[in-house]
C-alpha cells in the first residue's frame, strides 16, 4: 500500500498540494494506524497530515475521490449485494444466470449453483456438463465470474499502475490506456476462452460464452471510467501546467484577448513565488560582525560571560521604482503585463509609481490604487494609447514633472520599442535620469537585431542605462522583476 500513497502523493502535488518527504512518512504513518478500512477516517485522517490551509484541502478532497474509488479497500471478498452478480443477471436474456438460477428453457426449475451438487444434473442431454458444474478457465473469467467489486476495482488499479496510466497526457489517449489495461487483466486468454466456447461447445458452452461476453463488456466500461478519472486526476493538472508553461514562454504580442484571464492568474502565481522569495529579505544579517556594544550591555548581568551574541544587522530599504510603459498599440500587450505584473507585487514593492505615455506622458499610480486591475488598466489603455509614439516628449514631460523625485534610491523601468517616428530622441534627458537614478532599466519587447531598423533610436537610448534587456514574455518579465527584488536585498 505504501506505492499506492506514493502514488497519490504525486497527485497531489500535480494538484499544487505541497507535499514534503517528510510529510510522505507521517502519512504512511497514519495510514498504518487507522488501516484502509473506513474510507472516511482514512480521508480524514491523511487530510489532517497532508493538507495545510482551505486551498489544499479543497485540493486534497478532490484529489481523493477522484485517486480513491473503492467502496472498501481491504482486500477479500465483497460485502452483501456488492457485486456484479446482481447487476448482471437482468443482461443475460434468460441465457445464463451467474447465481446458478436456469431459465424456465425445457420446464427446468432452479438448479443448485456454480459449483454444483445434489438435486442437479450432472448432464444435459446432449451427453454434455450441465451448466451448473461449467466454469471459465481463465483467471479474469474466474474473477468476474465470482462477482467481487473490490477485487475487479483492485485488479484494475494494478493493471493501471503496470502500464503507468498516470502518465496520461491527452484525452484521446483514453481507448489506448483503456485497451493496455484490459491486456494486462488477461483480455487475450478471456477472448481466446469466449472464442473456444462459442466454435466448439454445446448449448452450455454457448451460454457460458455469452455471460463471459458481457462480463467482459461491462469490464470495459469500468475500465473506461478509471481511466477517465484517471486523466482528470493526472493529466488535466498537467494540461493545466503545460498552458501555463506555454503562455510564460509565448511572445505577449501572440496572446489573444480570450487569453488574458488564464495570462492573469499565470501572473498571479509568478508574482506569488516572488512574493514569498522576497517578502522576508527585509534585513541582511552579516555574520562575523559582532555588535560589540549590545553584546557587552545584554551580558553584564553574566558577568563578563558571552552568553547572549548579537550580530550586527543592515535594514535593507526596498527599490523606489518609477515605471514608464510605452502604451501605443505595437506594445500595448506588453505594457499590460508590466503593470500587472508590478501591481500584483504591492506586498514588496509598495512605492511603485506608473506611467504611461504614446507621446505625452502621464501618471496613472491613483488610478491604479483606486480602480481594480482590468479597469485601471483598459483606462490607461484608452487614454494615453491612441497618440503617436514620441519618446522624446515623453522624456521632456519626465524631464519637467518627475526628475526632482529621482534619487540614489530610484529605480527607472521603461517599456518600449524605442521607434520614435523620427523625431528627436532627446537622449540627454535620458542620461540626466541615468547619472541620478540608482538604476534605469530599458526593457524592449524587440529582437535585438531590430534595434537599428527603421525609425528605432535604441543604439542612442542604450548607453544611457544602467540595464538593456530584451524583454517579450512573462518569463522575460519575471527574471527582470526578480533582478530588481534580489538588488534590493
Amino acid at each position: 500500500m505504501d506505492r499506492t500513497l506514493v502514488d497519490f502523493v504525486k497527485a497531489l502535488r500535480t494538484a499544487e498540494v505541497k507535499v514534503s518527504p517528510a510529510e510522505t512518512l507521517d502519512a504512511m504513518q497514519a495510514m498504518d494506524i487507522v488501516g484502509y478500512t473506513d474510507r472516511r477516517f482514512l480521508k480524514d485522517s491523511l487530510s489532517i497530515v497532508l493538507s495545510k490551509n482551505p486551498e489544499e484541502k479543497e485540493a486534497f478532497d478532490t484529489c481523493f475521490d477522484r485517486f480513491f474509488t473503492f467502496d472498501k479497500f481491504s482486500e477479500g471478498g465483497g460485502e452483501e449485494g456488492d457485486s456484479w452478480d446482481s447487476e448482471q443477471s437482468s443482461e443475460n436474456d434468460g441465457e445464463f444466470d451467474p447465481s446458478g438460477e436456469r431459465s424456465s428453457e425445457g420446464g427446468r426449475g432452479q438448479g443448485q449453483g456454480m459449483g454444483g451438487g445434489a438435486g442437479g444434473e450432472a448432464e444435459d442431454s446432449e451427453g454434455g456438463p450441465s451448466e451448473s458444474t461449467l466454469t471459465p478457465e481463465s483467471e479474469l473469467g474466474q474473477m468476474l465470474m465470482r462477482g467481487d467489486k473490490t477485487e475487479i476495482m483492485i485488479a484494475i488499479a494494478e493493471a493501471g499502475r503496470e502500464v503507468e496510466v498516470n502518465q496520461i497526457v491527452v484525452f484521446t489517449q483514453k481507448g489506448l490506456y483503456t485497451r493496455k489495461i484490459m491486456d494486462a487483466m488477461g483480455m487475450k486468454g478471456l477472448n481466446d476462452e469466449i472464442s473456444e466456447l462459442r466454435a466448439h461447445g454445446g448449448v452450455p458452452q454457448r451460454r457460458l460464452s455469452n455471460a463471459l461476453k458481457n462480463y467482459r463488456d461491462r469490464l470495459r466500461e469500468t475500465v473506461r471510467d478509471y481511466v477517465e478519472r484517471q486523466f482528470f486526476l493526472h493529466a488535466d493538472e498537467k494540461g493545466k501546467q503545460l498552458r501555463e508553461e506555454l503562455l510564460k514562454k509565448v511572445k505577449l504580442s501572440n496572446v489573444e484577448k480570450r487569453n488574458f484571464k488564464d495570462v492573469h492568474e499565470v501572473v498571479m502565481k509568478m508574482a506569488k513565488k516572488l512574493i514569498s522569495i522576497h517578502s522576508k529579505r527585509r534585513k541582511t544579517f552579516k555574520r562575523g560582525q559582532l555588535d560589540v556594544r549590545k553584546t557587552l550591555r545584554n551580558n553584564m548581568q553574566y558577568d563578563g560571560a558571552l552568553f547572549d551574541i548579537h550580530w550586527k544587522a543592515q535594514k535593507v530599504d526596498r527599490p523606489k521604482v518609477m515605471c514608464i510603459v510605452d502604451v501605443s498599440g505595437s506594445v500595448s500587450n506588453y505594457s499590460r503585463f508590466l503593470l500587472m505584473f508590478l501591481y500584483s507585487l504591492a506586498e514588496v514593492l509598495p512605492k511603485v509609481r506608473a506611467f504611461a505615455f504614446s507621446s505625452d506622458l502621464g501618471e496613472v499610480t491613483r488610478l491604479f490604487e483606486q480602480s481594480d486591475l482590468e479597469t485601471a488598466i483598459a483606462k490607461t489603455m484608452r487614454d494615453y494609447g491612441n497618440g503617436s509614439t514620441d519618446y522624446g516628449q515623453m522624456l521632456d514631460d519626465f524631464k519637467n514633472h518627475c526628475m526632482n523625485d529621482v534619487n540614489n534610491k530610484t529605480t527607472i523601468i521603461i517599456l518600449g520599442d524605442a521607434r520614435n517616428n523620427y523625431g528627436d530622441p532627446k537622449s540627454d534627458v535620458l542620461r540626466e535620469m541615468y547619472d541620478k537614478a540608482k538604476r534605469v532599466i530599458w526593457l524592449n519587447p524587440e529582437p535585438k537585431m531590430s534595434w537599428t531598423v527603421g525609425d528605432a533610436e535604441m543604439k542612442k537610448y542604450a548607453p544611457c542605462c544602467h540595464q538593456v534587456e530584451v524583454c517579450n514574455s512573462l518569463l522575460h518579465l519575471e527574471r527582470v522583476v526578480g533582478n530588481l527584488l534580489r538588488a534590493a536585498s
